[in-house]
């Protein structure tokens, strides 16, 4: 039959787990494990029937999961009636302990159905009251035991759930809360390196008693106030802001399927347990960050879970999911599990903010600003700050693209092009294929196109063509290079649970995973490495570390947890690759191209947004990802300028060539087709052809690098993105900067709006204050939107007032050369004490210039040659 069937009725399955109907839903038979998705366009179908058999066969112990076998009705296809109002996600994949049923499906269900009712198939037990509390760890902290019902009598006390509730000063600004029902419950790793760079200076935690029988725990400016109804406020110590709150009935516990008795979980085999807790969302507040998020740029109102996924740039999931997120009240909040978490923010309750993992504990720490650096500051204090990056990574990067060919003649001849054109590139990178196919990774150079590649490398640089190489690598061993019987033979790759290579066909033919829990493996991927090295490479791409399985897996580390290391896993692949460099090259030296990510993984520079669409829209959602990230702890961010799938047209090209260019890093890179201007649009000569605009924007680039490295300096310094920055971190008292997701700051001192119309028409936004077109020189007054039209070589780049810009010598060719020497200082409406950090190309700080009381700039014996200074 080759029609869908019409959407009439419901289909009614007597299965656990809260099954009822759903809207929709087509699911491939020959699909594996994926996520289904509503199909709408399923009402226009012709078909009347609508009938389908989902069977219960049972429940896999060893897995711990509900199975059903299915009945389809078409050979290529099913469709499912559920209802919509459960908001389950539905999933698909083959069981590898019980073979027996190789069809079936995993249900999960949202905690509650509407304010009133608990989700169909789901029992949720809250913390009611603060029976009683105890001090811990000498006054640091608070131990709460709350009862999962109200204590009346001493009957009450008996056959009852509680929750333990401990909350600890951790250092200024910041408490942690732990939730945990049963404390004898393993807690797993991995966790997460918390404090790399030392913790900070401790505070003296301070305990009071209020006369309502309040208790207060303070942690320098933050305090939380604990009310034995159980209600705790979260709060500026001085009282000036409230924060957030755990309210009534909004921390506590869930089985899945709904026990009848609590006799049944003596075997939790037969149970999903999970933890939550819901914070309070106030009237307005938006919620921002959580990684590298495509999507709304608010978070308010989506389901979010936090698992790692190789899904593009175009749809709910992210290749770097990191359980942070900052709010616009003035706090954040980290959520200390690398597990897989999931969040309902102001989704399944309007005014809370759900948080879901499962297990027996749930531990965070709220963080206090008050302002967004201040937020960002603390996090990174926790998890860490990104490494200093070198000068030269932030030229151009050009790529061979993907699935292109290519041989050391294509290569020249591209650099050369680059060059000639006004586009000198800094950072060649070699993708995927200079390995022979079937063969990834197994860091070895096709010998056929490469046959010497050491040479080939060091005739690059000699001849000036660029500065530095990358190449590609990823995590997974393919069984047909050389590398993988080594690997399997020495135990360096992960296992199933009967011992085998754990293998699959996706992506490369046979390939196993690198066990990262593995020292040795970590050291044998690392004298891999250095083989790379000794030929002459300097950075590395660290693409993938996102298809991660969690089942029927066997690590080296047997104390560590498949879940867990889903998205862990990308942290420690990363970390081995950024050592070795750091090893080889110094500690300043060291340059990934990452996408996978976790929280922590910052400390690793840098990131780049993954497989974009050449489009419009695309270019709108690597913004996005690019300015989430950047709430979340990272301060360096690249993407794939043009897009990488699909054919740019020359208009997208361009536009995103000015976008790219003021991104942190700056990469061109395709997927079956090449990035290199003229095979864009043949025009070399015009003004308005992509060859003179990439020209532009790089020569651009380089004339603010005086500006772009200092600020990197104090990016990571602080914890702070560089670029894209979003404008709520530098405008966190204006309400309008929290909503802006078409533009950025590129340090604190300039505003970029893309453009994304082939128009160049543009609409952005100016936050208070007075404002200078950096292209003009035209003055405007903020706050307030504005619209303009752009030709290709510029854009609303506007210059923030008391700025003192420092920009290259108008002859200065790449990324690296002396800052201090030929300058053009612009001093935008300064005042007394406005000042602007040197440094060098090699990151040393050169000294500080400052504006006098005659408004006059102070120090110019820094600068060397001709100076130009310019008040604007």
């Amino acid at each position: 039959m080759n029609q869908r069937p019409r959407p009439r009725g419901s289909l009614h399955c007597g299965v656990p787990a809260g099954l009822r109907r759903w809207d929709s839903l087509i699911i491939s038979p020959t699909a594996g494990l994926c996520r289904v998705a509503c199909e709408p366009s399923l009402q226009d179908s012709s078909s009347d029937q609508s009938s389908a058999r989902l069977v219960p066969q049972g429940h896999c112990r060893t897995r711990d999961e509900i199975h059903f076998s299915l009945e389809p009705l078409f050979p290529a296809e099913l469709c499912l009636f559920l209802d919509s109002s459960q908001s389950s996600s539905l999933f698909r994949r083959p069981c590898e302990v019980c073979a027996r049923y190789p069809n079936f499906f995993i249900i999960m269900v949202r905690l509650r159905d509407g304010m009133w009712l608990p989700a169909e198939g789901t029992a949720t037990e809250y913390a009611e009251e603060v029976y009683y509390t105890t001090e811990i760890e000498g006054g640091k902290g608070l131990s709460l035991l709350c009862p999962t019902r109200k204590i009346k009598t001493r009957g009450h006390t008996l056959n009852a759930s509680t929750v333990t509730l401990d909350v600890k000063a951790e250092f200024d600004g910041v408490i942690s809360v732990e939730a945990t029902h049963w404390a004898g419950a393993l807690n797993k790793g991995p966790h997460f390196e918390l404090f790399p760079d030392g913790r900070p200076p401790e505070i003296e935690a301070q305990i009071t008693k209020g006369d309502k029988g309040t208790t207060t725990l303070t942690s320098g400016s933050l305090s939380a106030t604990i009310n034995p109804d159980f209600d705790i406020q979260f709060h500026s110590t001085d009282g000036s802001k409230r924060l957030t709150s755990l309210g009534s009935r909004s921390v506590g516990l869930a089985y899945n399927p709904a026990p009848s008795t609590p006799m049944q979980t003596g075997d939790m085999r037969d149970f999903k347990h999970y933890m939550f807790t819901q914070t309070t969302l106030g009237v307005g507040e938006t919620i921002h960050g959580l990684g590298e998020r495509f999507g709304a740029y608010n978070k308010v109102g989506q389901s979010i879970s936090l698992w790692n996924a190789d899904g593009g740039t175009s749809s709910e999931q992210a290749y770097k999911n990191v359980s942070f997120w900052l709010s616009s009240k003035g706090y954040g909040v980290f959520i200390d599990t690398p597990g897989r978490v999931e969040l309902e923010v102001g989704s399944e309750r309007c005014n809370r903010l759900q948080t879901v993992v499962e297990g027996q504990r749930l531990k965070w720490y709220l963080i206090y600003g008050p302002t967004p650096k201040d937020i960002l500051k603390r996090y990174t204090t926790l998890t860490g700050r990104a490494g200093k990056v070198p000068s030269w990574s932030f030229g151009l990067w050009l790529t061979t693209s993907f699935t292109t060919n290519y041989d050391e003649e294509t290569v020249n001849t591209f650099l050369e092009g680059m060059k000639a054109r006004g586009s000198p590139v800094d950072v060649f990178h070699y993708d995927c294929f200079w390995m022979r196919a079937f063969t990834w990774t197994d860091f070895a150079f096709d010998s056929e196109r490469f046959p010497d590649p050491k040479a080939q490398i060091a005739r690059l640089k000699e001849s000036g063509l660029c500065k530095k190489v990358c190449v590609w690598i990823n995590p997974y061993i393919a069984q047909h290079g050389e590398a993988f019987k080594e690997a399997a033979d020495k135990g360096y790759l992960v296992k199933r649970k009967n011992g085998d290579v754990w293998q699959w066909d996706l992506w490369q033919a046979g390939m196993g995973l690198v066990d990262v829990t593995n020292p040795d493996a970590c050291a044998w991927y690392e004298a891999k490495l250095n083989t790379l090295f000794d030929q002459g490479v300097d950075a590395i791409k660290t693409d993938f570390g996102e298809r991660i399985p969690t089942l029927d897996v066997e690590w080296h580390d047997k104390t560590v947890d498949p879940v867990k290391m889903h998205n862990y896993y990308a942290f420690l692949y990363n970390k081995v690759v950024y050592e070795a460099l750091q090893k080889r090259y110094g500690a300043d030296e060291a340059v990934l191209f990452a996408r996978a990510a976790c929280a922590g993984t910052q400390r690793f520079p840098l990131q780049w947004g993954g497989d974009c669409e050449s489009t419009p829209e695309a270019m709108a959602e690597s913004v996005r990802g690019g300015l989430g990230l950047g709430l979340s702890g990272f301060s360096f961010w690249s993407c794939d300028i043009g897009g990488f799938e699909g054919y740019p047209p020359p208009w997208i090209y361009k536009r995103w060539v000015a976008m790219g260019l003021l991104c942190s890093h700056s990469r061109l890179h395709g997927s079956s087709s090449y990035r290199v201007p003229w095979v864009i649009d043949d025009d070399d000569k015009s003004d308005e052809g992509c060859s003179q605009t990439l020209a532009t924007w790089t020569k651009l680039k380089a004339r603010l690098m005086p500006y772009i490295y200092a600020q990197a300096q104090t990016a990571v310094e602080r914890g702070l993105p560089l670029s894209l920055r979003a404008m709520c971190i530098e405008f966190p008292e204006d309400p309008t900067s929290w909503y802006l997701d078409r533009q950025f700051m590129v340090g604190d001192g300039v505003l970029a709006a893309p453009i994304f119309e082939e128009s160049g028409e543009v609409e952005f936004y100016l936050p208070k204050g007075k404002w200078t077109s950096f292209f003009s020189g035209e003055h405007r007054e903020g706050p307030g939107w504005c619209k303009e039209t752009h030709g290709f070589g510029t854009l609303p780049l506007y210059v923030r007032e008391n700025t003192i810009l420092v920009l290259g010598s108008e002859t200065a060719v790449g990324a690296v050369y002396d800052y201090v020497r030929d300058n053009e200082v612009r001093l935008y409406q300064v005042k007394e004490g406005a000042t602007a950090t040197l440094v060098g190309s090699d990151g040393k700080e050169i000294g500080v210039l400052e504006v006098g009381a005659d408004g006059k700039l102070k120090d110019t014996v820094l600068l060397n040659g001709k100076i130009a200074i310019k008040e604007l």
